[in-house]
């Protein structure tokens, strides 16, 4: 009964434990490859337009703006006054 009980407790752990990760999120990158393999194939999975070339040199192609890029929005910093002193 002893190894059934563990054995229960230990999955338990395992399913609370792998339902508490984050959620999956799809990457959006500012720069695409168009490569010419066949069929006209798209990467859109390029930070720099240095990277993208590395990828488009091996195998031809060129490389483009992604149009669906979006930067992160992230919140404003609030600005400071300067304290000016009344003496």
């Amino acid at each position: 009964m002893r190894p059934l009980l563990l054995l229960l407790l230990l999955l338990g752990v395992g399913v609370g434990i792998v339902g508490t990760g984050n959620r999956a999120e799809a990457q959006n990158y500012p720069w695409c490859a168009m490569l010419s393999m066949g069929d006209q194939a798209v990467n859109c999975g390029f930070v720099s337009t240095e990277q993208c070339m590395a990828t488009v040199r091996g195998v031809g192609g060129f490389c483009a703006p992604n149009n669906t890029f979006e930067p992160p929005q992230f919140p404003r910093p609030i600005a400071r006054r300067a304290r000016t002193s009344l003496r």
